[in-house]
């Protein structure tokens, strides 16, 4: 890329992060969230402002910085200098007047400096790379977490159900019992048994309750608003992809684009280059001067205008070039290390989340059948209640509701993994989506 594209390239994205930071606007000043609120609609907010984006944001802008500041080592500095000056002339001088005044206009372009000024260029560069891929990292993460704090409203709410269902069936036995009671058919102990169950049934429909306030708080704040909690959410349609790939194959995938590792190695590149600036700092440099300057009191040794091509070169600068660059190789080992320790952690990460998909698949084809078992058991608990027979229709429509939280538990944890696994290979992101 030209040098010229370049600028003109960190001075846009300047003035775009820039704009996007400026809009940050505190959770009360924001629009109020949909309701219902939808995962679609979740998502989307996701990627707005929150301190999250806003950091890393903001790396990025330094980072742009940090390259335009390189690049600028280059650029032409014209320098004005006026002196107004009142002099005590010598008495052999033949210019008597004591206005010394001078005007001098100065213009220095570096050169060339020996490679220098490239390898720090190149090293912003791999940290601009690796700023623009821990944004992506950033983005999907914020999505995984706006998931799992919608997925756990609506497994709250699913769980409240039970509970409510659970201490209705707990109450009528008990208020039963306590009838037969009072004309000694049930037993004390078996009152109290009862009554045990009732209030164990009520601490839990509490419990359930402050999980939803929970559960929606937690929403909120993942979205930014966390005095908007969201009453209303919709229930996804969503399916698990069963593309049937292998485990090394999403290994292969995680090495090559997880935005993490792409920011790691970017790094180890930064450093590699900088340790190599940090190397170069006592090269010698090349400059061209011209000046332009105009007195009151034209003197001998006066020249209105001088062009020089002068070459700096450093003799002796002691220990600092070298004890800088034993810090940055420092640096370099230390980036060198985190990316090998980085690469073992992909490694286990996917091949937990491989695995927990496999097991939960497995799971999911057992609750099947456990929620067809409970169906046909509920029909015949409704058919022998008609009859006014015996009948545990009550513990019946219970199971059902804790079959039915229970699936959709599953279903939520798979489609939270596929979306883990899709975020350590980069994909988790749509293609539309990358550019933002």
């Amino acid at each position: 890329m030209s040098r010229s594209r370049r600028q003109r390239t960190t001075i846009g994205g300047l003035l775009t992060l820039v704009i996007h930071i400026g809009a940050y606007a505190p959770a009360w000043a924001q629009d109020p969230l949909p309701s219902p609120l939808s995962l679609e609609q979740a998502l989307a907010i996701a990627d707005e402002v929150h301190p999250d984006r806003l950091l890393a944001d903001a790396a990025l802008a330094q980072a742009l910085a940090r390259r335009q500041q390189v690049e600028s080592v280059y650029d032409t500095q014209v320098k004005f200098t006026g002196e107004l000056r009142a002099i005590d002339p010598s008495e052999i001088s033949i210019y008597q007047s004591h206005n010394d005044s001078l005007a001098r206009l100065n213009l220095s372009k570096q050169l060339y400096d020996f490679g220098r000024t490239a390898r720090a260029e190149e090293a912003a560069e791999a940290t601009l790379a690796s700023r623009e891929w821990r944004l992506k990292a950033v983005r999907q993460q914020r999505r995984l977490a706006v998931m799992e704090r919608f997925f756990a409203v609506l497994l709250a709410d699913l769980k409240h159900a039970r509970d409510n269902e659970a201490l209705s069936i707990a109450f009528i036995r008990f208020d039963r019992a306590s009838n037969r009671h009072e004309l000694g058919k049930v037993s004390d102990i078996d009152l109290l048994e009862l009554e045990s169950l009732y209030q164990q049934a009520r601490n839990e429909l509490s419990a359930s309750a402050n999980q939803q306030r929970i559960t929606r708080s937690q929403l909120a704040i993942s979205l930014n608003r966390p005095t908007d909690l969201p009453a209303d959410l919709v229930m996804p349609d969503l399916q698990v992809e069963t593309t049937g790939e292998e485990f090394e194959v999403w290994i292969e995938k995680a090495l090559v684009d997880n935005p993490e590792l792409l920011a790691l190695r970017a790094e180890v590149e930064a450093a590699r280059k900088q340790l190599h600036a940090s190397e170069a700092v006592d090269n010698p440099v090349l400059r061209g001067e011209l000046e332009a300057a105009t007195y009151q009191r034209e003197l001998g040794g006066r020249n209105p205008l001088t062009a020089a091509l002068v070459i700096e070169v450093p003799l002796y600068t002691g220990n600092r070039v070298d004890a800088k660059a034993a810090e940055q190789r420092a640096i370099l080992q230390q980036k060198e290390a985190e990316l090998a320790a980085y690469e073992l952690q992909i490694h286990q990460q996917v091949l937990d989340a491989w695995m927990a998909l496999d097991r939960l698949r497995i799971e999911a084809e057992s609750l099947l059948v456990t929620a067809d078992f409970r169906d046909l058991y509920l029909d015949r608990s409704r058919t022998l209640y008609d009859l006014d027979q015996q009948t545990d229709l009550g513990d019946s429509m219970t199971q059902i509701a804790d079959i039915q939280w229970r699936t959709s538990q599953n279903l939520f944890d798979r489609l939270l993994l596929q979306a883990h696994l899709k975020a350590l290979t980069g994909t988790l992101l749509q293609p539309e989506e990358r550019l933002k």
